[in-house]
Formats: structure tokens, sequence, C-alpha cells
């Protein structure tokens, strides 16, 4: 079931930022920074962090990667599942697998404000794969793809002020962006070491693997 409480409430509940609204997430206007308890009636009076059992340590951190990410239980069990049938380094290629998916690429590349925005943007075709137009936010980009912006959209109110945000953005590594063609290409794909993430892939494993 999609969780429809307000997106400051869902941080504030689990109690990390989740960056579901860009820029603001960064500001003093941020929940977390000016209601830094849990919501609820007896939010201000809690004293301390709730205690957790070790599952429910686990399920909080699986939480954090679906809500930040945008996925529902079951398309993040499938990411999963794909990560743990390949050889190797399961915790990494979960991350890749989440880090490729196109409109995480275009928040990334700072082309969307959020991940929420990105994702309403590629569903409305703003963006192009290798001079494609694609649609589908889960689609996989690959080493060498180029996500541009198309050139119809560039003409657009909407992304008047997109090449000063790109340029004052901290882009990745495995991404390349060229805030004057508003375009991305994958380098390579993401490395542990090139990601900065706020919950612990390993113990999400441990989650799946109990």
């Amino acid at each position: 079931m999609k969780n429809t409480d307000p997106k400051c409430k869902q941080c504030r509940r689990i109690g990390e930022k989740l960056f579901f609204k860009g820029e603001r997430c960064s500001s003093p206007k941020c929940a977390i920074t000016r209601r830094n308890y849990i919501p609820g009636f007896h939010g201000p009076k809690a004293k301390g962090a709730p205690r957790r059992s070790d599952y429910g340590m686990q399920l909080i951190e699986k939480q954090k990667a679906k809500k930040q990410y945008l996925l529902n239980e079951k398309q993040f069990r499938i990411l999963f599942d794909h990560a743990a049938k390949k050889r190797g380094n399961t915790e990494e290629f979960l991350l890749q697998l989440l880090e490729l998916r196109l409109d995480n690429v275009v928040y990334r590349a700072a082309l969307g404000a959020s991940r929420n925005e990105a994702r309403q943007l590629v569903n409305h075709g703003h963006f192009t794969v290798n001079g494609k137009m694609v649609n589908i936010p889960s689609y996989k980009v690959k080493q060498g793809d180029i996500v541009a912006l198309k050139e119809k959209s560039k003409r657009s109110k909407k992304f008047a002020n997109i090449e000063a945000r790109i340029k004052k953005a901290q882009i990745p590594g495995w991404l390349n962006v060229t805030a004057e063609d508003l375009s991305a290409k994958v380098l390579h794909e993401p490395a542990a070491r090139d990601l900065r993430v706020n919950f612990s892939p390993q113990v999400i494993v441990e989650f799946y693997s109990r």
C-alpha cells in the first residue's frame, strides 16, 4: 500500500532527512530542523530515540532506501533479488541497480531538484536516452548512455535556472554533466565508494537473508 502521509512527516517518523523536497531539505524550513521529534500528539514529549530490536533496525534501513528511491515493497524486492543472483558483492549490486534508474540519474545530474520531481519530469517525456525519448522512470541506463533534456523542453520556463543549479550541485564521479547541453553521460557503473547514502546496504541484505 502506498504511503500517503505528508513527505515531511515520513522523514520525522524515521528520524532522518529523506530529501523528498530538494533544496528545501537543506534549508532552515526543513521539518527535521524545525521539529526534530516524531509526529503525533506525544512527539514533543518523547524522551530519546525509541528502542528498536535488531529486526526493527533492519526494517528502518530498508524503509529509508525504499522511500528515498520512491519504490514500493514489490519493486524493491525485485531489485534485491536481481542483485542477489549476481556473483560478487550484493550490497554494491543493489546500490548500482538503484542508482542506474533513469529517474535517479536525472536527480543525481541535478536535472531534477528532487527524485520526486525527476520522476515526474521523466514521466512527462522531457528526457531522452541516446537521442530517443524515454518516459519510464525505472529504465536502467548503462555505461556510455547519454541522458539529455529534450530540445523542446529547454525552452520551457520550468528549466530556466537549471544551469545555475547544475553548476553548484555535487555531481557524483560516475556522471559527466554538461550544463550547456543539459545532458549527463554515464561514465561507468557507480561503485560503493562513489555513493553517499544515509542507509546501510549491508543491513538491508541481512534483512532479506533472514
